[in-house]
């Protein structure tokens, strides 16, 4: 018998996303996670509270309720149970597809009866999403790299306006937006966490951004723009109580237009977990996919008893663990026990809202440029020289851009195809998704006997399109082209 030299065997390693941390570690990386996505998850409610004709601290009570749901969806997301999922390092968050349908059912509904109708759609169209994962989740043999590439890139630009809102101040109406000082603080930030992640290594190294948030925040003070009234005006403790705004009611219209954000909540996760799958080495197959939706839609369903709103994953998260090269999804689950506590103490969260968003955005520009640098990467594998596949990267790309680049391009259109078009990321899916099924998906082969879609005619993947090997081994590499995971340099 072979003499064991005290390493572990290949078969008894666990995967990074399996591993657990020491204590230090878990706590300081989870937080880094809920400082990357605090301000994503308390926009929505800041917008849809007024909308609906709450006060001042009804709102701030709607801003705690989607923190404790937003903790409670990530939780499912990364420990899971039974069938429900993708037991990867994902965030969930209240989605930003579900504000503007909100806000015109909260301007339809008076305002007793807005919150509760909201509400009630939201239920169902949490309980639909659950009922139909198994049979959206096969859709992931439509996204070879050519289609995964094309949407991680675009995940990551769609994100980057967020961080230049942020660098000039986060509210267009005010009278400092977009001055010297707040785009100074933004760069300020960004240089900083440059700096932190070329100078430092090891853990230090891994909460660069964490640091560098800090680092802004304390900058910030002396220059004026860090606002402490949050943490006076909070109270101690603050639990959602179930139905704070009245019992659910369901209104068909209502109902209508929340399904179809969930539809496009769905096809965004989707995506996410495709990326996440490779940057963290294991692939999302069929049955992650569908435990992953499972988990969004549950969450969704659960967060109206809460007064929470859709959740979704959070693609600024996968941003950070790219760059991080943390994969642990403990450490994501210890951020969301983390937004489970700031949910039940506003004091604390009030604590994270220090964090002046012009610091919040020189971070975020290196955040999310670290997921279009992944879908770039994942392109690079995807044979862009052979057959259409530059062509479809393209028209997706270009498709995709249309709502940042150019927001109102759409707006004589019906306001219900807005939900769809409105999101760069899921028309440049659509397309992507059709175009490569119109252009590779009936197997043509090119004259070297690669199969079009940048498959070799005898990779596992070309059969079924792009769909990655089942990750259930906890080492499992990709086989479809996809190359090494993502390394970040910088949704």
């Amino acid at each position: 018998m072979a003499a064991m030299t005290g390493q572990q065997s290949e078969g008894d390693r666990k995967h990074p996303v399996d591993e657990t941390l020491p204590p230090f570690k878990m706590f300081t990386s989870g937080l880094q996670h809920v400082a990357a996505m605090y301000a994503g998850v308390v926009a929505p409610p800041m917008i849809v509270g007024p909308a609906c004709g709450l006060s001042a601290t009804e709102t701030a009570f709607l801003m705690g309720a989607s923190l404790f749901t937003a903790g409670i969806a990530t939780l499912l997301q990364t420990l899971g149970f039974w069938k429900v999922g993708a037991k990867l390092p994902f965030v969930n968050g209240v989605s930003f597809a579900g504000v503007t349908p909100m806000v015109a059912i909260g301007k339809a509904q008076g305002p007793g009866d807005a919150l509760p109708v909201i509400f009630g759609a939201v239920i169902v169209a949490g309980v639909l999403g659950f009922l139909v994962a198994p049979y959206f989740s096969k859709l992931v043999r439509f996204f070879p790299p050519v289609v995964t590439g094309t949407v991680i890139t675009l995940i990551g630009v769609s994100l980057l306006p967020v961080a230049f809102n942020w660098s000039q101040g986060g509210n267009d109406r005010a009278p400092d937006y977009g001055s010297l000082t707040n785009i100074g603080m933004a760069a300020l930030t960004f240089l900083i966490v440059l700096v932190l992640r070329r100078v430092l290594r090891g853990f230090l190294q891994q909460i660069a951004i964490l640091l560098g948030l800090v680092a802004g925040t304390l900058i910030a003070i002396p220059v004026g723009i860090t606002n402490f009234s949050a943490i006076s005006e909070a109270s101690l403790v603050g639990f959602p109580t179930p139905f704070h705004f009245g019992a659910p009611q369901f209104d068909i219209a209502a109902i209508v237009s929340m399904c179809i954000v969930m539809l496009v909540c769905m096809t965004e996760s989707t995506a996410d977990m495709l990326a996440l799958g490779r940057i963290v080495d294991r692939p999302a197959d069929e049955r992650t996919i569908e435990g992953g939706l499972r988990a969004d839609t549950l969450g969704t369903a659960l967060s109206p008893l809460f007064n929470g709103f859709a959740n979704s994953a959070f693609a600024q998260n996968i941003g950070l663990v790219a760059m991080t090269k943390v994969r642990s999804r403990f450490v994501v689950a210890t951020g969301g026990l983390i937004l489970i506590v700031l949910g039940l103490c506003p004091v604390a969260a009030s604590v994270i809202s220090l964090v002046p968003l012009p610091v919040l955005g020189g971070a975020g520009i290196v955040l999310f440029g670290s997921v279009a640098a992944s879908g770039i990467q994942t392109l690079a594998s995807a044979a862009m020289e052979k057959g259409d596949n530059a062509l479809i990267v393209a028209a997706a790309v270009g498709i995709g851009l249309i709502p940042i680049a150019a927001p109102d391009f759409y707006h004589h259109l019906p306001k219900d195809l807005l939900v769809v078009l409105d999101s760069g990321i899921s028309t440049g899916c659509l397309v992507a998704i059709v175009l490569n099924l119109a252009f590779n998906h009936f197997g043509r082969k090119t004259a070297d006997g690669n199969a079009a879609d940048g498959h070799t005619a005898d990779d596992p993947a070309a059969a079924g399109h792009g769909n990655p090997e089942p990750a259930s081994p906890p080492a499992a590499v990709p086989t479809d082209g996809a190359g090494e995971p993502a390394a970040a340099p910088a949704h």
